[in-house]
């Protein structure tokens, strides 16, 4: 027997997924996502429009370094992806030529991960393949791949299960039990129960350090429920901010806004990126609903025609929640873009500030440029898509795995969730594994 796991990144730190497994002479690659922070340093942005070189990106620690997996490059049978986001897909148009084999993920992600091509007018030669939940997909004699459906904060994401001759290997990034979702179904429980003999758990650990059970998506969409109904907007403008792969939260705000009789926009590139593949997917229809505003040029006009009929009468959604300078909500407060704020207009953002230096640094400055304006601002107008101590727990205790690696947090997370870990009987070192990127372990 032999199973061999390679932490290329994602590991005692949040983002930049992308895990290497090897089962006797078989490899299999999960996500090839981009570090957000470093990446947001290099471009001022998080759309992930801007091309730079798979070099730049390596060494100022943006993309994943999977020169560590070198000599398995020949062996690498598929290049498999939990969903859709930047942290789990934005390294593909860098890496995934390097490997010659396909990428297989769910309807949405696939394409999402076209729209970042086109955009970047990149091309790869990797077959992007569109799975299917629940079926099963060889991959080699020794593995075969099966997708199921897991709640998270954008469509279609999934648990990665891995049927090896020695069990099953799960990968679980990213997920939230969510049993009361928006848009989609609650979590198949059911057929990820069934899965058994499960070798070993590569769990999302993000909040291993919270203890209590993370809400629903419908807690947020009665948050901006209460904030959009509730309260008297009369003459003022409403901007929001969100996460552009939220599409049922940009549902619950399409929802709302038409409810309050204001014409709803859609600006910046990222959030077109994204609906365009929600559409694409056949998930969300946008329609006369919502006009999508791509490109600078076209902001600025429709942005001078919105002035001229009154921005009272407009709901304005905009990328730029955590204050990136390139973003619209930074070129709306800088009047890059034509966009006077007066006194009392309300900005919201449905999305946190993500716990990173220049995040912080950047979501500082524009609150406060708003607050020199007087504008009101209302925060965290949201719910986390990923699952807190006791989600792990219970997913632990449905799933029954041998071995746990927790993932997809920073090193003192890890440790924090390592308590729980023994905990529930698991052994440090034995069947609960510390693991940082740059590390290997055999099983």
């Amino acid at each position: 027997m032999s199973i061999e796991i390679v932490a290329i990144g994602g590991y005692g730190e949040v983002g930049k997924n992308m895990t290497a497994i090897k089962v006797d002479d078989d490899v299999v690659i999960l996500d090839m996502g981009l570090h957000l922070p470093n990446y947001i340093m290099l471009t001022e942005e998080e759309a992930g429009e801007t091309v730079l070189s798979r070099k730049l990106l390596i060494d100022e620690k943006a993309a994943p370094n999977d020169n560590i997996i070198k000599e398995w490059r020949k062996k690498v049978k598929a290049i498999l992806i939990s969903h859709a986001h930047l942290d789990h897909i934005g390294a593909i148009p860098y890496l995934a030529p390097k490997y010659e084999v396909p990428i297989f993920c769910t309807n949405f992600t696939a394409e999402v991960i076209k729209e970042i091509l086109k955009d970047q007018k990149n091309n790869i030669s990797n077959d992007i393949k569109k799975v299917v939940f629940n079926k099963i997909y060889k991959l080699s004699e020794k593995i075969k791949v099966q997708f199921f459906h897991i709640t998270h904060s954008t469509p279609h994401s999934s648990f990665v299960a891995l049927h090896t001759p020695y069990g099953v290997i799960l990968y679980t990034n990213d997920f939230k039990l969510d049993n009361n979702p928006i848009m989609e179904e609650k979590p198949d429980y059911a057929n990820i129960e069934k899965l058994g003999n499960i070798k070993l758990l590569i769990l999302d650990s993000l909040y291993g350090n919270f203890q209590r059970k993370t809400p629903s998506e419908s807690v947020a969409r009665e948050m901006l429920k209460d904030i959009l109904l509730g309260s008297n907007h009369k003459g003022k403008s409403i901007i929001i901010s969100t996460f552009s792969s939220h599409i049922a939260r940009l549902r619950s705000i399409i929802d709302f806004g038409t409810r309050m009789n204001r014409k709803i926009i859609f600006l910046g590139r990222s959030l077109y990126k994204y609906c365009t593949a929600a559409e694409n997917a056949g998930i969300a229809y946008f329609g006369k609903e919502v006009e999508l505003v791509k490109y600078g040029k076209q902001i600025k006009s429709r942005l001078k025609k919105l002035l001229r009929e009154g921005k009272k009468n407009y709901l304005l959604v905009v990328t730029g929640h955590q204050g990136e300078p390139k973003a619209v909500l930074s070129k709306l407060v800088d009047g890059v873009l034509p966009f006077k704020f007066d006194a009392d207009d309300r900005v919201i953002f449905s999305a946190p500030v993500i716990p990173a230096g220049i995040n912080q640094d950047h979501r500082d400055i524009i609150e406060r440029k708003l607050k020199q304006k007087h504008v009101r601002i209302f925060r965290d107008v949201h719910v986390s898509g990923h699952g807190s101590r006791e989600d792990m727990h219970e997913l632990i205790d449905l799933l029954k795995p041998e071995h746990i690696i927790p993932s997809h947090s920073e090193e003192i997370v890890i440790d924090s969730f390592m308590e729980l870990g023994e905990r529930l009987g698991y052994k440090k070192g034995k069947t609960l594994h510390k693991v940082l990127t740059g590390q290997r372990l055999k099983l």
